[in-house]
């Protein structure tokens, strides 16, 4: 995917590109996150299968993930200037709220499963089980494919210097930041359970995550001066705010969602219809106030957050194919967040999306579909293995 510009306190997105009983944020502990109300009959589908509003909204996540990547490939290879080269900016701007989302449903499953049972040893040893060793695997993974695809020079290999900055801010690949962040997001969901236990009215958290995320963001910008801000669990402590405030809440949210998801639907798109402009006005290389671009991110991109948990549970109770498939999908989320980007890079390699608009959307569409079904084949069949356990982590 093309290189993105934001703005100088925001992290780039390097290249291309976005969770999978865990993305890294699924507990086995965690059972019963649907109220009993909201559940389908017997607690499954007619497939057998036990798919909650979470694989749903893991689901959705990671299609706009993949999408938000196949649009970034495709912004490379289409006409500046042109209808669909605007579009395909439009869409890529607004499929970008992947690694927020899945932030916040980490914090929400977390939350939830650790007002039930925390156990600080457990805890930790499945973190780092889940989590820390997925995320060197794939570093060391992703290393070694850019090395080999001639993307790095082969002295990347023997470079400590490198390895620790990959490691360090997550950018083994562009898309692997995502795995840091969550890991020091298991380090602070602990500190928020007295502020859970209250369980504060999500409306309070909204309000309470977007002050402390501004004042974190004028603590950067003054004395961290953070060099990749957005690597940093810092850059989501709205979504984890908010996050832990539907988490302490569960059981309260798909009333909650049906009694405001009018006003939250109109917030989100009224936020959106900010941070559009701004978004398209810097990848433009148009001027562009930092603050102004990070709070309209912020609020557009935990304001869809919890919008998407809310179509999430209105999708839970339908009975359609599409359903399951979608819940399934989002069941090996990890798996595809994590192969995709070396399947699109190989794709673009093989055959550069181009040709007449047909042709260009046809291979965009087919690229899309192909970085999708494949690493869900892929944890498929690897699923309850060994070798499952020892790749994904899970």
């Amino acid at each position: 995917m093309t290189q993105t510009r934001f703005p100088p306190s925001a992290e780039p997105e390097p290249q291309s590109l976005p969770p999978m009983r865990e993305d890294p944020d699924f507990d086995p502990d965690v059972e019963g996150l649907i109220p009993p109300s909201e559940a389908e009959p017997g607690g499954a589908d007619d497939t057998g299968l036990k798919l909650t509003a979470i694989d749903l909204f893991r689901g959705i996540t990671i299609l706009e993930v993949v999408a938000h990547h196949t649009s970034g490939l495709a912004l490379r290879y289409a006409v500046p200037d042109t209808l669909s080269f605007m579009l395909l900016q439009m869409v890529n701007r607004t499929l970008h709220f992947a690694v927020p989302a899945f932030v916040f449903l980490s914090a929400v499953v977390l939350t939830r499963s650790l007002l039930k049972n925390f156990r600080p040893g457990r805890y930790f040893w499945r973190r780092l089980t889940r989590g820390a060793w997925p995320y060197l695997l794939w570093s060391a993974l992703y290393i070694g494919w850019y090395v080999w695809t001639g993307q790095r020079p082969a002295s990347t290999l023997t470079d400590p210097d490198k390895w620790l900055f990959y490691l360090q801010y997550g950018k083994a690949s562009y898309h692997l930041y995502f795995l840091l962040v969550a890991l020091e997001v298991y380090l602070v969901i602990p500190l928020l359970l007295p502020l859970a236990r209250r369980r504060p009215p999500i409306g309070l958290a909204l309000l309470f995550g977007a002050a402390l995320q501004l004042g974190i963001y004028f603590l950067n910008r003054e004395y961290l001066r953070l060099p990749f801000p957005a690597s940093s669990v810092l850059w989501y402590m709205l979504p984890i705010t908010v996050g832990a405030a539907v988490g302490a809440r569960l059981d309260e949210f798909p009333a909650w969602w049906r009694k405001n998801r009018v006003f939250l639907i109109a917030a989100a798109a009224l936020a959106y219809a900010l941070y559009l402009p701004q978004a398209l006005a810097y990848v433009r290389g148009e001027p562009v106030v930092s603050v102004v671009y990070s709070s309209l991110s912020w609020a557009y991109t935990t304001l869809m957050s919890l919008t998407v948990l809310g179509v999430a549970y209105s999708l839970q109770r339908l009975r359609q194919p599409w359903r399951v498939l979608l819940g399934t999908t989002g069941m090996f989320s990890l798996q595809i967040y994590l192969i995709h980007p070396a399947l699109l890079q190989t794709l673009e390699r093989m055959h550069a999306p181009g040709g007449d608009p047909l042709v260009f959307a046809l291979t965009t569409v087919g690229y899309f579909l192909a970085a999708l079904i494949v690493p869900a084949l892929v944890a498929l069949l690897l699923v309850d293995t060994r070798l499952s356990r020892l790749v994904f982590g899970r």
